[in-house]
């Protein structure tokens, strides 16, 4: 029988390598797979260029990979966060390279690697400087960019339901980026609040099928839809004070 599931999320991390691209799905905390991103901080790879909407919402998780010098470039649609200004001092440091794109345009080619679609055109940006230096077309009375699709080495994406298969459910608007990221990566880990027996999830009710994920583990919150955020701040709290010192 096919089993996707691994025990730890560190035993999820084996394999990723310096240099990866990582996509990382979520929206600030919603949706965000914090436990697989603390993971690959202890496990240790650098040199990552990480894609997804924003690189961080305060210390940890996104924000501490990227304190440690182990992000070289990002894709995203916002870098700084108003919790935190470490994205901002990095870049200006040099220590960091951003290529800004809009939100929608993101989402798009996350979607088109996913699909193999190698590229496409978009009116988003077109006449900006974020359009500048890309091949442009002018179509029936509008000028469009051409923008390329994304795939990364590794996704990491926050599920609400797994099975041992890898097929996928989610929760509101933790849905996000997750599914987009989780088609369009070589390698997939998903940490799952709720993991169920091949069979016990609707079919309907499935948005990335197994075919797309190839290792899951289970990371329940305990049942508090706060615990893991407590959890995460207690975290980073004691992180910090092992910086200082």
């Amino acid at each position: 029988m096919i089993d996707k599931t691994v025990r730890t999320a560190a035993e999820a991390m084996r394999g990723i390598a310096d240099g990866a691209t990582v996509l990382v799905g979520g929206f600030g905390k919603v949706g965000e797979p914090r436990r697989l991103i603390e993971a690959l901080i202890e496990h240790g790879a650098k040199d990552l260029t990480v894609v997804g909407i924003t690189m961080g919402h305060g210390p940890g998780c996104l924000e501490r990979l990227m304190a440690l010098g182990r992000i070289r470039r990002c894709i995203a649609s916002w870098g700084r966060s108003r919790l935190s200004d470490t994205f901002e001092r990095m870049r200006a440091d040099g220590r960091v390279e951003l290529e800004l794109v809009p939100q929608g345009t993101l989402a798009e080619r996350l979607r088109a690697g996913g699909a193999g679609i190698p590229a496409f055109y978009t009116a988003t940006s077109a006449g900006t400087l974020l359009g500048a230096g890309k091949e442009q077309r002018r179509l029936g009375d509008r000028d469009y960019v051409l923008e390329h699709a994304i795939t990364g080495d590794v996704a990491l994406v926050e599920a609400w339901q797994a099975d041992r298969f890898g097929n996928l459910t989610f929760r509101a608007a933790g849905r996000n980026m997750n599914p987009l990221c989780a088609m369009a990566a070589r390698l997939t880990v998903a940490q799952a609040e709720h993991l169920l027996e091949p069979g016990a999830i609707d079919p309907d009710r499935v948005v990335v099928p197994g075919i797309f994920v190839d290792r899951v583990v289970h990371l329940p919150y305990g049942g508090d839809p706060r615990a893991e955020d407590r959890r995460i701040e207690a975290a980073e709290t004691a992180m910090q004070g092992s910086d200082a010192a």
